[in-house]
């Protein structure tokens, strides 16, 4: 892949260098950087992402276009560029074309991100929590695109399940149709995000990152395109309150449906409605998710840089 100047994608150094060598990589999304956190926290936690990457043995590579390049790996100050400017738009695969032919900027999505990381040759990707199926898609048809990219493209994704504010259930049915793999990491509960557990089982569990590698190793023997999961629950410690995360939902669906708030933009209204409502709990919630799969992807993505390939 190339990484001169010149290019419309640009790998840095440092993962370019890992990647060459066969050392351990993780790719990160910029979403939660310029569209999921307020500022200056936004900064301080991207770098503590990456941080956390880099102690676990892992080179961190954080995805985002700017001024029509996509980054595979940023600079500390392309980091900075991306937590503060205010045109970086969010884009997810569809879009990627468009801002790069426009030399526009971007922080991308999971769907994005890992298309990327793909085709850099990123097996190993950290992200939060993944799209899925909106509640009444019977009605809208509203689908994250990140379960049709997920369905075709081979890439290891840790996450801490899907946002609470889905339809849970139709999501992994949609998972289960487009044949990505899920297992559970120390749990046999499928994740709620902010909550450990989203109320749904799963049918297969991994004890350490090892197992997730020999998994990983058998996918690439029998060549398979779709995506695998590794569902990491919230701490007990750190998720919400059972029945605030339930009145805050129920709360937040009235005000959205009253407002006439629809499509694509219900999900960013739910998840600011959150963290106004809790006083500030759903994001440092959010962020411990975040950190704590960084860090397990780091060793997943160590493991694996171990097993055959």
């Amino acid at each position: 892949m190339p990484s001169d100047p010149n290019s419309r994608i640009v790998v840095h150094p440092d993962v370019s260098e890992a990647l060459a060598s066969g050392s351990p990589v993780v790719a990160l999304e910029s979403t939660i950087i310029s569209h999921g956190l307020p500022r200056p926290e936004n900064l301080r936690v991207a770098r503590e992402i990456e941080a956390i990457v880099a102690s676990r043995g892992a080179t961190a590579a954080t995805i985002a276009v700017l001024d029509g390049r996509v980054h595979v790996g940023l600079t500390d100050e392309e980091l900075v560029e991306v937590a503060n400017r205010d045109d970086i738009v969010k884009a997810s695969v569809r879009d990627l074309p468009v801002v790069m032919a426009r030399s526009g900027s971007a922080a991308t999505t999971v769907a994005a991100t890992s298309v990327i990381a793909g085709h850099a040759g990123i097996e190993v990707f950290a992200t939060g929590g993944l799209g899925g199926v909106h509640r009444q898609a019977r009605d809208s048809w509203d689908e994250s695109a990140d379960l049709s990219t997920l369905g075709s493209t081979r890439v290891t994704v840790v996450c801490s399940g899907v946002k609470s504010i889905l339809d849970v259930g139709a999501t992994l049915e949609r998972m289960e149709t487009l044949n990505i793999s899920v297992v559970g990491y120390r749990t046999e509960r499928f994740p709620g995000f902010y909550l450990a557990d989203s109320g749904h089982a799963l049918d297969w569990q991994v004890s350490d990152p090892g197992e997730v590698a020999d998994i990983m190793a058998a996918r690439a023997a029998l060549d398979l395109q779709s995506a695998l999961i590794v569902a990491n629950p919230i701490s007990a410690e750190q998720e919400l309150d059972q029945d605030l995360h339930d009145a805050t939902l129920s709360d937040g669906l009235r005000l959205a449906e009253s407002r006439g708030i629809a499509g694509k933009d219900v999900t960013p209204f739910l998840l600011d409605h959150f963290h106004r409502s809790t006083h500030g709990a759903s994001l440092e919630a959010n962020t411990a998710l975040v950190i704590a799969n960084a860090g397990l992807a780091a060793q997943i993505a160590s493991a694996r840089s171990l097993a055959p390939h």
